[in-house]
């Protein structure tokens, strides 16, 4: 029998410069200390990066009819880090483009923040394995100021690689091995090809593979059901069933159905089901608030789950997606960025990022407002409610101490990967 795991590969926010120029979100509350023990720093960014996350998936939705897959914290945690290099203006601009307020938060909190998160994702554990890394590829030309190298190594955990970007062919070749090798072989050809102009390179990744706390049975998968992407086509997969305890609720009030799905270490998916016809509106209604009724509204019950079989992937160039939502600045202005002079006097043109997934029967989130809910029935051992995902629905991966969105998407096609 195959090992027990579920595939999570995520490449993110590989960024490329050009020379031409409220609270916690709705999860179950991590483990508090003692009174006396100061909150973690991560607990500064792990709500904002929640709501960017929001603001990002709504945007692709709007632009991406098909499946939709992408890593909040990467891309987050890269665009923090590009600030630390930028100019005053335009540091400013890249967080509160990620909606931190500035007032409430210092830059250097929110650089602090986002040290304890990675730090916290890093931790081992064995369980499950959550591996978050950040390297900065320099053309040899240019001379970084050293205080910059030591803050982004220090805050972020970042290498910086000098290489010869003009030789972009063989610079790509190496950083493509480079990630590969960092994901044990998960992520491959992360990065598109690039100019022999370009002289920086800021790549982000994320490795993450658990068990589900409850695995399907592999003899309990039907090899062909159908699954309805919309109302004029339908398609045959293979669909997962299983009858098991889960949190979940049926929202009436935005229509779906919200199921909470643990894996057998500190994390969880978060699954939304929106009824026929109504995706469109359940994705208008994401907000952090939403997350946190939800989350306070599950229900523990036995529930006959059927859930496809499938991989899944994205791969975007968000400089055309992150400008609608306030971070248009930092692909406008000219800055010395990341202070190295020279060549870098420029602004950037490309924000790539390239997420996959995978979910099978061994491996790998919640809803409604008050009043308006149809709550499941109680455990019952002769009588359990349906939950059917044959049609497009919303994943979001959770890791729960820190309350950080690993990974967001939709699946509109399962067997599109």
């Amino acid at each position: 029998m195959e090992p027990a795991w579920l595939w999570l590969w995520l490449l993110g926010a590989g960024i490329l410069a050009s020379a031409h120029g409220d609270k916690s979100p709705g999860l179950p509350q991590a483990p508090r200390g003692r009174l006396s023990e100061p909150a973690p720093a991560y607990r500064q960014v792990t709500p904002t990066i929640t709501s960017f996350a929001l603001r990002v998936y709504k945007q692709l939705a709007a632009e991406t009819p098909g499946n939709i897959l992408f890593s909040p914290v990467s891309i987050a945690s890269t665009l923090a880090l590009l600030s630390l290099g930028a100019q005053a203006d335009t540091s400013t601009q890249i967080l509160q483009g990620l909606g931190f307020n500035l007032t409430e938060t210092p830059q250097a909190s929110i650089h602090c923040g986002f040290q304890s998160l990675i730090h916290a994702l890093d931790l081992p554990s064995p369980k499950l394995e959550l591996k978050v890394g950040h390297s900065l590829f320099l053309d040899k030309q240019l001379k970084p100021r050293q205080r910059f190298l030591d803050d982004i190594r220090e805050l972020y955990g970042a290498l910086a690689f000098s290489v010869n970007l003009t030789d972009s062919a063989t610079a790509w070749r190496q950083m493509n091995d480079y990630v590969r090798k960092q994901t044990y072989g998960q992520v491959v050809d992360c990065l598109q090809e690039f100019s022999e102009d370009t002289p920086m390179v800021l790549l982000n990744y994320i490795f993450f593979k658990a068990k589900w706390k409850h695995p399907f049975q592999r003899y309990q998968t039907q090899k062909q059901e159908s699954f309805f992407v919309n109302e004029r086509t339908s398609l045959h997969v293979p669909m997962m069933h299983q009858k098991e305890m889960h949190r979940f609720l049926y929202d009436q009030e935005r229509a779906c159905t919200v199921l909470q799905i643990e894996y057998s270490g500190n994390a969880l998916a978060l699954l939304i089901l929106p009824d026929p016809g109504q995706m469109q509106q359940v994705e208008a209604a994401l907000q952090p608030e939403t997350l946190r009724t939800w989350s306070q509204l599950l229900v523990p019950s036995v529930l006959d789950l059927h859930l496809p079989r499938f991989a899944i992937s994205g791969a975007y160039n968000l400089e055309e997606i992150l400008p609608h939502i306030g971070l248009s600045n930092i692909f406008n202005l000219g800055a010395d960025l990341l202070g190295a002079p020279g060549r870098l006097n420029g602004t950037i043109f490309r924000v790539s990022h390239k997420a996959a997934m995978d979910i099978s029967e061994r491996g790998t989130k919640a809803g409604a407002a008050s009043g308006l809910l149809s709550q499941p029935r109680p455990l019952n051992v002769t009588w359990a409610p349906h939950a059917r995902f044959n049609r497009p629905f919303l994943v979001l991966v959770w890791e729960v101490t820190t309350q950080s969105l690993l990974l967001l998407g939709k699946v509109a096609n399962p067997a599109a990967g």
